[in-house]
């Protein structure tokens, strides 16, 4: 499916669908409800504090190694965590936004901006799957209360429908690249002022996007995130040495142009 199919299945549908074919973002507020958030954060802090494997200071890191603490494929380490990632009513969420009938988990990341933790440069996902879709969509959740200086998500509001690729991966670079490029295309930047735990956005692969550095002196920055692809997903041969990883780490031993349909890729809804 492309984004025009997207774009005609959806302007009759919901306001969030025709956002997310429109602008490559949407937001959904509570989603979650405060008792799956509370156990979720519960488990997933725990799994985060156990599995990271970032314990320099912030100082001695890169500009990735400072947006955030990224532990991936949770679901397949903690058994509470799976609960919550496992959640029917996300899953349904994504698929409805894509307007699919089933969508698949590709992996799931906690994301924790640590107190002082710096800016998530500009970039696009896609640059990181091997996937043969434009509808690789991401649920980015908060497990806490996020105001605008804890580093709220940004969007290059229709940046997705070019799926302009580059070979940069987050960094310095991809920044300051994707700064000039937004700005030269004069893309709309947007993005939620305020997340309160357990509501979400969902955004596109090709979605241009960023986040602020994390200015709260003793909070961190709790986000979940599930990654989904439409049932049916083929798998790209990689581009860069990053698809690579990804092809190895994610999609349980499937090969290019097979499908996304491993153990390790259940149907979510």
């Amino acid at each position: 499916m492309t984004i025009e199919t997207l774009k005609a299945k959806t302007i009759a549908s919901t306001p969030h669908d025709h956002c997310l074919a429109e602008k490559g973002w949407t937001l959904v507020r509570g989603i979650a409800s405060s008792k799956e958030v509370e156990q979720g954060r519960k488990d997933i802090s725990a799994a985060v504090e156990r599995l990271a494997n970032e314990h320099r200071p912030l100082g001695d890191r890169d500009t990735y190694g400072k947006a955030f603490l990224q532990v991936t494929n949770l679901w397949r380490q903690d058994p509470g965590v799976k609960e919550f990632v496992f959640n029917g009513g996300f899953a349904q969420a994504a698929a409805d936004i894509l307007g699919v009938a089933r969508v698949r988990i590709y992996h799931d990341q906690a994301l924790f901006k640590e107190p002082g933790g710096g800016p998530t440069p500009w970039h696009q996902d896609m640059y990181y799957w091997p996937l043969a879709t434009e509808m690789a969509v991401t649920m980015w959740m908060p497990l806490v209360d996020v105001t605008a200086d804890m580093g709220l998500m940004r969007f290059a509001e229709g940046s997705h429908k070019d799926q302009h690729r580059t070979d940069l991966e987050i960094s310095d670079e991809s920044n300051a690249y994707y700064s000039r490029f937004v700005n030269e295309k004069g893309y709309r930047i947007s993005g939620p002022d305020n997340l309160k735990a357990g509501d979400a956005t969902f955004h596109l692969g090709w979605t241009i996007h960023s986040a602020g550095p994390n200015h709260n002196a003793d909070r961190i920055r709790e986000v979940m995130t599930i990654i989904y692809i439409p049932d049916g997903t083929p798998i790209a041969k990689p581009a860069n040495p990053h698809q690579q990883a990804d092809l190895e780490a994610f999609l349980g031993g499937r090969q290019p142009d097979e499908l996304a349909d491993s153990e390790m890729n259940p149907i979510m809804n």
